[in-house]
Parts: structure tokens; sequence; C-alpha cells
């Protein structure tokens, strides 16, 4: 089912297969929208035990663009709250990935288990002097969105720029240049790791940018008992590249 559902200031475009099966929740990177997604879903639609839950953050894919401050975190737990989401597995890739951490340090009932797809917190200690942020900077500020795409595809897919992983990438460039000022940073979760109790699963691609891969190894560390497992072959957009593995880990944690 999709629909529509109210946040503070606004709305974003949710999908719901609903049912009282185990809820799944799948939250996309900022380089790419929910339609990412959908080579996993491709790998779960045998699964009836499960009710998957997917949504486009403001600004991306089927959401309108941000017309109030807002916080990654805030947008999520209207959602779970508007569509009455018991305990879940979240599954969260990238900035996604920060996001369901911090719903993992908000709201520890919420989350059944958390699989992390190279994530990333918003205040994890990133190099300043990385040449991919001075770029992007460089970029958006001239408003070249043909030159953040070949930036994105270059940095993030380093396993093929396919139509597929140009498609994400141009959809997250159109909603970088409707954000403004509107999103604000979710609350600090990079030194309360250890806080996390919930069953956690890290998996990262070894073609991943080594920024990303640093982040995650130290995530992974942090958060206790944290199983990590790395894809052979595969890039930043693990959702692409290796559907069935996650797919597979969202069976395993949600018990089917």
């Amino acid at each position: 089912m999709e629909l529509m559902v109210p946040v503070s200031g606004g709305e974003v475009w949710a999908d719901d297969t609903g049912g009282d099966g185990q809820p799944v929740v799948l939250l996309h990177p900022g380089w790419g929208d929910s339609t990412i997604w959908e080579p996993v879903l491709g790998e779960l639609a045998g699964n009836s035990g499960l009710r998957v839950i997917r949504y486009d953050s403001r600004g991306y894919g089927r959401s309108p663009r941000p017309a109030a401050s807002y916080t990654a975190l805030g947008d999520l737990t209207a959602v779970l709250d508007h569509l009455d989401v018991p305990p879940a597995v979240v599954v969260g890739h990238s900035g996604g990935g920060g996001t369901a951490i911090g719903l993992a340090l908000a709201r520890p009932e919420q989350i059944r288990a958390l699989i992390l797809v190279a994530p990333g917190t918003q205040d994890y200690p990133w190099p300043e002097d990385n040449p991919y942020f001075t770029e992007f900077g460089r970029l958006f500020t001239a408003g070249d969105q043909d030159g953040l795409v070949a930036l994105g595809l270059r940095t993030w897919a380093a396993a093929g720029a396919d139509p597929v992983a140009e498609a994400q990438a141009r959809s997250a460039v159109a909603a970088f240049m409707v954000q403004g000022d509107h999103p604000a940073p979710d609350p600090p979760a990079y030194p309360r790791l250890a806080d996390i109790k919930v069953p956690s699963v890290l998996v990262i691609g070894d073609l991943d940018d080594p920024v990303v891969r640093d982040s995650s190894a130290s995530i992974a560390d942090r958060i206790p008992g944290c199983q990590t497992i790395v894809a052979p072959g595969a890039d930043h957009l693990l959702p692409l590249r290796v559907p069935g593995l996650l797919a597979g880990l969202i069976s395993e944690y949600a018990g089917q």
C-alpha cells in the first residue's frame, strides 16, 4: 500500500506491504532513493512472513521537497508511529544507517535487529581534507548537477556505473538541490555506539570508498557483538550489487 505519511511540517511517500508478518524497515542512502531497494524486494517477494516498509526522505523520489526544518530520525519515528509498526528489523544503508543507529539509541524497544549497510553517522570524524568532500562542495556551489552525478558514480559505483546506478545518483543529486537549510542534525550517535544492545550486523563492500570502509569498521568495533560481513567485488551501492545477501540477512534476523 502506497500512502503519504504526515511528518513535522510536511509529508513523505511510503510503501507498506501490510499484514501481520515481522516488520522490516528499509532506509535508503543519501546517494539514492527508496527504489534502490527494489532488487532486495525482488529477492524477498516469496517471503509472505514479512511486512516490508520503505519511504522516500524529504525531497527524494516521490516525497515533496522539505518546507520546514526536520531531522531524519524525527521523520523515521513519525513514519513508524503513523503506521503503528511493532518492533522491526531495521535496515539502514549509508546515511540511512546513521538514522537506524539513531533509532537504536533513542528507541531500542522499536528494534528487533539492526542491519547496517555501509553505514555512516553524521558525527563520525570525517576527514575534512578528503578530496570527495572538497569536490562535492565546489560542484554543489556551482550548481553543476552533471558534475555531481559523475563524482557520485566515481566515488560510490566502483563496480560499474551502469544505468541503474546512474539513476540513483541522478535522483540523489536532484534531492540535494532542493534540501536548502531544512535538514537538521540528529542527536549525537558515534560516541554512544557502545550503548546499542540489539542484535546487529554490518555489511561493507570491499570496493567501497576507503573513508566509508574505515567508518564502517569503527562503527562495528564500537557496537557490542556486531558481526561484519565483507561483500567481495561490491561497492557502496550494496542493494544493487548483493541483493541476495541482504535479503538473506533480513530473513535470518526476522526469524524466517
